[in-house]
């Protein structure tokens, strides 16, 4: 076979071609088939791949964020405690409803003690708040 030959080639005489271009030509065609194949079965395997990417680096964003809480975990812990003691010194500061007609005296008393002349003192209605009772006084 040589060169010339070659121009002669068409498809409409294929089964009279040698028998190393018909090889060739059904080595190119089952390589189409398969790269074609290999194309669309894993087109759908690497938007996947691309999806599972994304979830990880989200979890792994996630968890280094938890593992940073947890890692000041004993920290936090003290912290809240300190904050439930002083939230509590707070509270006991607080007056009670029974505290409240002495606390009035009080600042009666102590007025008057500094020479104070009271022309009207008079509590207002009391103003309930998230967790304890505003009373003010006019």
């Amino acid at each position: 076979m040589d060169l010339s030959e070659l121009n002669d080639l068409t498809l409409d005489n294929i089964g009279e071609w040698p028998a190393v271009i018909k090889g060739i030509l059904v080595l190119i065609v089952c390589g189409a088939i398969i790269g074609a194949g290999y194309y669309y079965h894993m087109k759908d395997q690497y938007l996947a791949l691309e999806k599972v990417e994304k979830d990880e680096q989200a979890l792994r964003q996630e968890f280094e964020r938890k593992q940073a809480k947890a890692v000041n975990l004993e920290a936090y812990r003290e912290q809240l405690k300190e904050m439930e003691e002083s939230f509590g010194a707070m509270l006991r500061q607080l007056p009670d409803k029974t505290e409240v007609a002495a606390l009035l005296v009080d600042v009666s008393q102590t007025g008057l003690a500094a020479g104070l002349e009271f022309e009207l003192f008079q509590p207002m209605p009391e103003i309930k708040r998230d967790f304890y009772a505003e009373l003010p006084i006019r």
